[in-house]
């Protein structure tokens, strides 16, 4: 083989491991892959989501209940002054 020809070749090899090097570290910082109990675990989450959405929920009608109530009251005295 002519040298010339080897020698053109040395810069494709080199990207090549370069790549090579790339991709190996890519996948060596990759997260490791999801267990096996993220769908009961999900479940669960979702679950406590909903029960805090009906606390809140609750929370937000005792509020509107709360203040329905101190507007009545504070008209009320107006009135009566």
């Amino acid at each position: 083989m002519d040298p010339g020809v080897i020698g053109a070749f040395i810069p494709v090899i080199a990207i090549i491991a370069f790549a090579a090097v790339k991709i190996a570290r890519v996948l060596a910082e990759r997260p490791p892959a999801t267990s096996a109990n993220v769908t009961p675990r999900l479940e669960t989450l979702e679950q406590s989501v909903q029960v805090l959405q009906q606390q809140l929920a609750e929370t937000q009608e005792r509020l509107d209940f709360a203040e329905r109530l101190l507007t009545k009251t504070r008209d009320e005295h107006r009135i009566g002054s």
